[in-house]
């Protein structure tokens, strides 16, 4: 799965600017690009300076302008002991709240045994979740037993072997490939 050529089916653009960026770049890559190669050009994880004309550059600070705009993060200058460090605390805590109810009903409400039943954005969320090491924070506000039974579910999935899975099922390979390459 970590061998997988990603392969672009649409280069329309969907009005998101880094992943629009992100497109032309996976269509310009001559040969194919492994999904681990992507991860580490996108998130500027590698220095390979014959693929900088990959990289996205500032994609932190570009996903944090992003979500300033889009009322979710504001922008606040802290001040550490001898510097100042801008920071994106939340503001809007309304759609943090939508994200997180959406992972606790995915692995507790709407669970049905089988990850391949899950909602893909919900499994995409977990895996995000998982890789950005936020998922037990994520769980926090859950009961004692609700808590227990989420973290076990979110590990039978996080457990899986993505091979097996990507094989299963049509549409979650990309998904499940990504949480391989994390998981490495």
């Amino acid at each position: 799965l970590l061998a997988s050529q990603v392969h672009l089916k649409s280069d329309a653009p969907t009005g998101d600017i880094l992943l629009d960026e992100t497109l032309r770049h996976i269509k310009a890559t001559e040969p194919a690009e492994t999904v681990q190669t992507w991860i580490e050009l996108l998130t500027g994880e590698t220095w390979n300076p014959f693929k900088l004309q990959y990289q996205l550059r500032n994609v932190r600070e570009r996903i944090a302008k992003s979500l300033v705009e889009k009322g979710i993060l504001t922008t606040e200058k802290q001040n550490f002991l001898l510097f100042d460090m801008t920071t994106h605390p939340v503001s809007n805590a309304a759609e943090k709240q939508r994200l997180l109810k959406r992972l606790q009903e995915g692995v507790l409400e709407r669970w049905a045994g089988d990850p391949h039943r899950m909602d893909r954005r919900t499994l995409a969320l977990l895996v995000l979740a998982h890789s950005s090491d936020v998922l037990e924070n994520a769980f926090s506000s859950l009961t004692d037993d609700r808590y227990e039974a989420a973290m076990n579910r979110t590990k039978e999935v996080l457990d899986a072997d993505p091979e097996v899975e990507a094989a299963k099922s049509r549409g979650t390979e990309m998904i499940w490939a990504i949480l391989a390459a994390f998981n490495k």
